[in-house]
């Protein structure tokens, strides 16, 4: 009998397929990308199925649309009975496992999976639910233009802590599972957050590109008056 394949499923957060040399893009930098492009099969008319993360996400581990399982926003806590990719896969014999940014929201922080191996970069603080007694407060810090206007270099961040630990807890299950006697296949979700803003990275990668060479967006520019009440909010 033929034994089931490994997966390795590797995610990126917000990563625009345009900005990819393997889809001709002349100036980004992604080596390990692109020898992963070389030997694999890439889908090029695959689509998120929403552009919010915890439905996008949702959709992805389910299969299904965030419509069909009441996911909407990034405040959302679909149900934990829900099978996902994760239940389907230990009920035919899978040991399942998880690094980084999965982005649950709600008391079900596995949702199928055996094992988290690190903390998540989006705890369950249930922020998108907003504050009772105040329904018209937002965030001033949350998504607006000044992840754009505080770019930037860094040493270090929460961010790319949480990318490091993740690929870091990530190598070393899969070390352990080399050594150990668990003969199950494996799926082994590593999930990283960057590209997501804010934009801060550290000065090595930075100082790869000259800024005059980087190509600027093509969507013409909306004075801040004409935009939409939220795109307003995000100018404030």
């Amino acid at each position: 009998m033929t034994r089931p394949m490994n997966i390795l499923f590797l995610m990126a957060d917000q990563l625009a397929p345009q900005f990819l040399p393997a889809y001709g893009h002349p100036v980004v930098k992604t080596p390990r990308l692109d020898d992963i492009a070389e030997n694999s099969v890439i889908f090029d008319a695959h689509y998120t199925n929403s552009p919010l993360c915890v439905p996008a996400r949702a959709g992805l581990m389910t299969g299904q649309l965030p419509s069909r399982i009441n996911c909407f926003d990034s405040g959302c806590d679909y149900e934990f009975s829900i099978p996902t990719l994760a239940h389907y896969l230990r009920a035919n014999g899978y040991v399942t496992a998880q690094s980084g940014k999965a982005h649950y929201i709600g008391a079900d922080q596995l949702h199928g999976l055996e094992k988290r191996l690190t903390a998540d970069i989006c705890p369950s603080d249930n922020c998108w639910y907003g504050i009772w007694d105040d329904p018209d407060r937002t965030l001033d810090w949350f998504h607006n233009l000044k992840n754009v206007v505080t770019a930037g270099t860094a040493e270090r961040s929460s961010q790319q802590d949480h990318d490091y630990d993740a690929a870091h807890a990530a190598v070393r299950w899969l070390y352990d599972y080399a050594r150990g006697s668990d003969q199950r296949p494996f799926l082994l979700k590593v999930s990283f957050t960057h590209p997501h803003d804010p934009y801060v990275t550290p000065p090595q990668y930075w100082n790869r590109y000259r800024h005059d060479e980087i190509d600027m967006p093509v969507t013409p520019f909306m004075p801040v008056a004409d935009r939409d009440e939220h795109g307003q909010w995000l100018f404030e």
